[in-house]
């Protein structure tokens, strides 16, 4: 990983070291904040909400299956229940961050509801 590159713990990728979407991150520098125990995962995720690569650290744990901290606005409780109900999606990086081009709407509608909760 480059030194002066901080990003979420954790995420590193063969080629460049670090995923391209950690780089645009709001929480960089910010790893402590972002792993608090319990209730305070709620405030922590609020730094998530106007992030541009929201969704792609979002999939970046749900993919990966990564168990603590706050991860593209969601707190661990949240993505271990969005795990619990989406068992039929394999792939959340194609769902989250689909290619342009490609017709994922009805799908992303439907996890976007999980997501929000409505």
């Amino acid at each position: 990983m480059h030194p002066h590159i901080v990003v979420p713990w954790g995420v590193q990728s063969m080629s460049l070291g670090v995923n391209a979407w950690t780089l645009q991150a709001k929480c960089s520098g910010m790893q402590d904040k972002l792993f608090p125990a319990g209730a305070d995962q709620k405030r922590a995720r609020l730094v998530c909400f106007t992030c541009p690569v929201r969704y792609a650290c979002l999939a970046e744990a749900l993919d990966n299956r990564i168990e603590w901290g706050v991860w593209g606005g969601m707190t661990e409780r949240e993505r271990r229940q969005l795990l619990r109900q989406r068992t039929d999606i394999t792939s959340w990086t194609s769902i989250l961050c689909p290619k342009p081009g490609s017709d994922r709407r009805p799908q992303l509608d439907s996890v976007s509801k999980a997501l929000t909760g409505s």
